[in-house]
């Protein structure tokens, strides 16, 4: 299965960057985050829906194949288009929460 290659060369590149965690998130149709942030760096591929993200008063449209990465503590918010969103996560630095 392809996407399933591709997921785990994800996950390869990520460890040797040094990403301690790499996971699958989904969310949920019209969900929205409010202003938040993550005790950890975060590198993300879009793999289904879309998203918007907004930092530092800027939004990006995300849609399956975009990334984008966070440094920890940057404030964000989240919100998911009408089919909700997947995404591949790396995650590296304090613990990280699951979920």
């Amino acid at each position: 299965m392809a996407e399933h290659s591709e997921y785990d060369a994800f996950e390869a590149d990520a460890r040797k960057l040094g990403f301690d965690e790499v996971l699958v998130r989904e969310w949920q149709p019209l969900t929205v985050v409010d202003l938040h942030t993550h005790p950890f760096d975060a590198r993300a591929r879009v793999v289904g829906g879309e998203m918007w993200l907004t930092v530092a008063g800027q939004t990006r449209h995300l849609r399956s194949g975009d990334t984008f990465e966070l440094d920890a503590e940057v404030p964000h918010s989240e919100r998911y288009g009408p089919e909700g969103a997947t995404y591949w996560v790396a995650r590296r630095g304090k613990a990280a929460p699951q979920g």
